[in-house]
Parts: C-alpha cells; sequence; structure tokens
C-alpha cells in the first residue's frame, strides 16, 4: 500500500512544469504536473489510456481537436493515441495529476 499526501508533493518552477514521478510500476503509471501561470505541456500522443486529474486551479486541456476548460476536482479521460495537453492559462496556478495505464 502506498498513501500519497498530494499537498506535501507539490512544487512549483518558475523556468519549467515541475514533474514528479509517484508511481513508476509496469500496470500502472503517476505523475504529478505542476504549473506555474502561463506555463505548458504541448499537446502529445502516446500509445497508453490516460486521466487527466485537475488537483487545484483551472486551465485548458487538450484532448484531440477538442479544448476543455476544466477546474479542481474534474477528470478528462483520453483513449490511446490521442493528442493531449494542458495549460494553464487562466492565470493562475495549475496542477495535474496524470495517470496511465498500458493498452491491452
Amino acid at each position: 500500500m502506498e498513501i500519497l499526501e498530494l499537498k506535501k508533493l507539490i512544487k512549483f518552477s518558475p523556468d519549467k512544469i515541475s514533474r514528479e514521478m509517484l508511481s513508476d510500476k509496469p500496470e500502472m503509471r503517476v505523475a504529478l504536473m505542476c504549473l506555474e501561470a502561463g506555463q505548458k505541456l504541448d499537446p502529445h500522443k502516446a500509445p497508453l489510456r490516460l486521466m487527466m486529474y485537475c488537483v487545484q486551479g483551472k486551465g485548458t486541456f487538450t484532448v484531440g481537436d477538442e479544448k476543455i476548460e476544466a477546474g479542481e476536482k474534474t477528470c478528462i479521460l483520453c483513449e490511446p493515441n490521442i493528442q493531449h495537453g494542458f495549460a494553464a492559462d487562466k492565470g493562475e496556478k495549475l496542477v495535474v495529476m496524470a495517470i496511465v495505464t498500458p493498452v491491452e
């Protein structure tokens, strides 16, 4: 069993997105990404199932051709090989927990 206290793990960097791998197992990887206002993770593809969970703040999430404005406690699910990314473009910090699992 693992307990992840996200409040204690949130850290920001003024120069780049702060990324911390919280769990890295073959069945599931969990990463915490902390963005200062104005930072973004450019859309990209991966051959994995993805859940982006907005832990703190609000921003714009990209899934395929869609742009979704989302705030705290919102989950966005993404199928494999679909463009995805997010931006702290609402004038505040954004914290996203990404959970990826392999495609069977």
